[in-house]
């Protein structure tokens, strides 16, 4: 599990940054992830499946903050290459 995706009390903490940025009126969010980061994606996107198992359990109020999330913005990812990596750690 990456670790932007650590649960901390009842939701990831992207998650936390994500509405931090949409109080701050942005609707629009960019994501660097990395190699075996899909869950960060997955979060922010649509499963119909999940959604009705989740229907009607305790749930129900989680599945509607994250589809107001994905309802209200604009998600876009792109993978960090190695290279990048690589050059960030050798300027620090």
């Amino acid at each position: 599990m990456p670790k932007e995706m650590l649960p901390i009390l009842t939701k990831p903490l992207i998650q936390y940054g994500v509405e931090e940025a949409m109080e701050a009126g942005l609707d629009t969010m960019a994501i660097i992830t990395g190699r075996g980061k899909r869950a960060i994606e997955d979060h922010f996107d649509i499963s119909y499946e999940l959604e009705e198992q989740i229907k009607g359990g305790t749930k129900e109020r989680l599945l509607s903050e994250i589809r107001s999330i994905i309802n209200h913005c604009t998600f876009s990812y792109t993978r960090q290459t190695v290279s990048c990596l690589i050059e960030v750690k050798l300027h620090l």
